[in-house]
């Protein structure tokens, strides 16, 4: 057992942090700037953002090393550094964590390479493992407890990122947007994401859904997965609402209110770790954590009642049943703007 399959078991479900990007931006951080860039220059306010979340009420703190693979960081010229801004990243999480007198999981961040894989690009498969091993490597040389591979859409990037935690003895966990008509833009299902586990060389402690559009398009998802796979542990991580573009800002429509209504309704459809993707601040978290200390789980709800009380679905979920595996779904729109960090 890991300090987190130890802290699920005394807990029974885990609230996790809030969105980094988002956060930041209100701190200075500029469009089109690396965010893993302040763990080097700015690292008082990323313990800042920690520090938020903590006080909020998190189990868990995903570390600021989203985009802290190789391929991501060559963008910005930082693809030298990838040890360096991974364990500094993991440096920081634990000072503050430090400051508490409670468990606080600290969790490695990790996004897609940023690259298509042959022979939709150049990327080889091999190539991608290399790259999630060197940033895995870091963040576990660096004291990191788990490993958080997250808003993953390609079957293919997801298998080279079980392979690459293969024998690190440290806990996998992974999640998928599922943004495109209920699936992942690479067209796999929630209960597709359960089965493509089956084909892992690491077996994940837990898989779920992030990001996407809205909570009640990731309530589904995981309403899906968790009725195919009623005995894993899945997370849960939706976006605050739904993305509105302002001129050149992006808002996030979700109130604390329907946050903390989400958690009722995550823990009543099975997800054991619970927190919130792009918009989500503290405030929410706040709101979050009294859902969580307060709710005992009841009767799976039905997509009607999902979208009932956390507002319409982008795909046109209302009218399907939650525990129907593979019926088709209507096409939506997708999202905008990078990821966990917007």
């Amino acid at each position: 057992m890991s300090k987190l399959q130890d802290l699920i078991t005394e807990k029974g479900v885990l609230l996790a942090d809030g969105a980094t990007g988002t956060n930041f931006f209100g701190m200075g951080l500029e469009s089109g700037n690396p965010p893993e860039e302040w763990n080097l220059t700015l690292p008082e306010n990323v313990k800042r953002l920690h520090r938020g979340f903590i006080e909020a009420g998190s189990d868990i703190i995903l570390t600021n090393t989203f985009g802290g693979n190789r391929h991501r960081l060559k963008l910005h010229a930082f693809d030298n550094q990838v040890a360096e801004i991974n364990k500094a990243a993991v440096r920081i999480a634990q000072e503050v964590a430090a400051e508490v007198d409670r468990t606080v999981i600290i969790a490695g961040s990790i996004g897609p390479t940023g690259e298509l894989l042959a022979p939709l690009g150049e990327l080889t498969y091999e190539g991608a493992v290399d790259a999630f091993r060197e940033q895995m490597v870091a963040l576990k040389e660096a004291g990191a407890d788990a490993l958080w591979v997250e808003t993953m859409s390609s079957p293919e990037e997801m298998k080279a990122a079980a392979e690459a935690a293969d024998g690190l003895d440290i806990p996998f966990v992974l999640t998928a947007s599922f943004d495109t008509a209920g699936k992942t833009m690479m067209g796999l299902s929630p209960k597709g994401l359960g089965d493509l586990t089956k084909e892992f060389k690491c077996e994940p402690v837990a898989i779920g859904s992030n990001c996407g559009v809205g909570a009640s398009d990731l309530l589904a998802a995981i309403s899906e997965l968790t009725a195919a796979y009623p005995d894993i542990i899945v997370v849960a991580k939706a976006n605050c609402g739904i993305p509105q573009v302002s001129g050149d800002s992006v808002i996030y429509t979700g109130t604390p209110e329907l946050m903390e209504d989400y958690v009722r309704l995550a823990i009543d459809v099975g997800a054991r770790i619970i927190g919130g993707c792009c918009g989500t601040a503290c405030e929410h978290l706040s709101r979050m954590r009294y859902a969580m200390d307060h709710h005992e789980r009841g009767p799976r709800p039905s997509n009607e009642v999902i979208a009932a009380r956390t507002g319409p679905f982008v795909a046109n979920l209302a009218n399907s049943n939650s525990e129907t595996e593979g019926q088709a779904q209507p096409r939506r729109r997708r999202a905008g703007g990078r990821r966990r960090s917007a």
